[in-house]
Parts: structure tokens; C-alpha cells; sequence
């Protein structure tokens, strides 16, 4: 079996570093969207939050400078993340079972470089994915794909594991199930709503129901 699992907000605590930096962000450029309103859309990718939240004229706009301003907003809160409860022992545990396990995220290089060290994961995950391997973020599917591809996953059994309704969503497109944990700040009935085939509260709940984790053959 695959695990594929998103980072931030599932594996390390960051949705709200995310929203707040980019919040800072919009301000800069004289736009004021309400925090809640950025959280919602925090697990979709940078190339799409800002129209999301913003509208079309504010990413023609103003687009790649809020970008770039939220990257610089958020860079000095890399320090202050810590991983979520479980996180290192949840991977562990998967690979003790034998299966394969790959992170799925489209955060910076040197933010999952960063969560790596944090996890001190590389001896435990098979495969990683960052904003460089694809063009289209979640709810896309193709980052997923990519991070398949990297351990040339072709007819196993998959499993992801994610916090935001963009995971469910991207998931569900690729035709796998979704293990939704609340961790990011998604209620149970939202992430269900987007997909999840089962909602936990946190990492150690995952844990704790590991062999009776839906898993699938993806759609490829």
C-alpha cells in the first residue's frame, strides 16, 4: 500500500502561519481580505488562493507581487513551526507495516526541506513532492500523480491522508480515498462533503485505526 500524505497542516502545524502571512500580504498591496476567508482556502495552491480569495482583478493585478510578499511575510514564522502530535510516529508506523510513503505538497523547496528536518523524515518517506513538480496545484490531481510517479506507484493500493477540503478534492478526482483529520482548522461535515471517506480529530486517531484505513487503485 501507498500512504500519500499532505505536509502542511496535516504533518506540521502551519494553516495559520499561512493565513496570517498571507493576509500581511494582500495588505501590502492596499487589499483587505478577512483572514477567516484566506484560512478556508489555505491547502490550495499560491497560483490559486490569491484569485480565490481576491477575485480575477486582484491576481491580474497584483497576483505574483502578493506571492511574493507572502512568501517574504511568512519566512520569519519558519522557525516557530512544530510538527503536529503524532506526526513522526504515524509515518513510522506505516513503514513498519511495510508500506511505501511519500509526501504530497506543493510548498516551497526550503519550507518542505525545512518540515523534512523537522520530521527527520528522509530515512522513513520513499518520495517527496514540492511547488516545482507541477504547474496545477490541489484540487487538482496532479500533484498526486506526480508523487506516484515518483515511487512508480501504478497499480497499488492508496491511501491519502490530508487536513483541507483540497486534499479530499484532489483525491477524489484521482478516484482514492481521502483520510481526513481536523488538524488544519476543516470541520468533519466539510471535509466529508469534499470527499474524505473518514474523518479522525488528530495523527495518534489515525494511528490508532490504521488497519481500517479505505484504500484504492487510482484512476490513471
Amino acid at each position: 500500500m501507498i500512504a500519500v500524505f499532505d505536509v502542511d497542516g496535516t504533518l506540521v502545524d502551519t494553516n495559520y502561519h499561512h493565513a496570517v502571512a498571507w493576509f500581511r500580504a494582500f495588505r501590502r498591496v492596499g487589499v483587505t481580505v478577512p483572514v477567516w476567508r484566506i484560512h478556508r482556502s489555505i491547502g490550495m495552491g499560491g497560483d490559486r488562493l490569491v484569485a480565490a480569495v481576491a477575485g480575477d482583478e486582484v491576481e491580474a493585478e497584483h497576483g505574483d507581487r502578493v506571492r511574493e510578499l507572502w512568501a517574504s511575510a511568512f519566512a520569519p514564522m519558519l522557525t516557530e513551526v512544530t510538527l503536529l502530535a503524532g506526526a513522526r510516529d504515524l509515518l513510522l508506523a506505516f513503514r513498519e507495516r511495510g508500506d511505501t510513503v511519500v509526501l504530497a505538497s506543493s510548498g516551497k523547496p526550503e519550507h518542505i526541506d525545512h518540515y523534512l528536518d523537522l520530521l527527520d523524515a528522509r530515512s522513513i518517506v520513499q518520495a517527496w513532492t514540492t511547488a516545482e513538480d507541477v504547474d496545477a496545484s490541489k484540487p487538482a490531481a496532479d500533484l498526486l500523480e506526480v508523487a506516484l510517479d515518483k515511487v512508480k506507484g501504478d497499480g497499488d493500493e492508496v491511501v491519502t491522508i490530508g487536513d483541507s477540503v483540497w486534499d479530499c478534492q484532489a483525491a477524489e478526482r484521482l478516484g482514492v480515498p481521502t483520510v481526513g483529520v481536523r488538524t488544519g482548522g476543516f470541520g468533519t461535515e466539510e471535509l466529508v462533503e469534499a470527499g474524505a471517506a473518514v474523518v479522525y480529530e488528530d495523527l495518534p486517531e489515525v494511528q490508532a485505526n490504521l488497519d481500517k484505513l479505505p484504500t484504492a487503485r487510482p484512476k490513471r
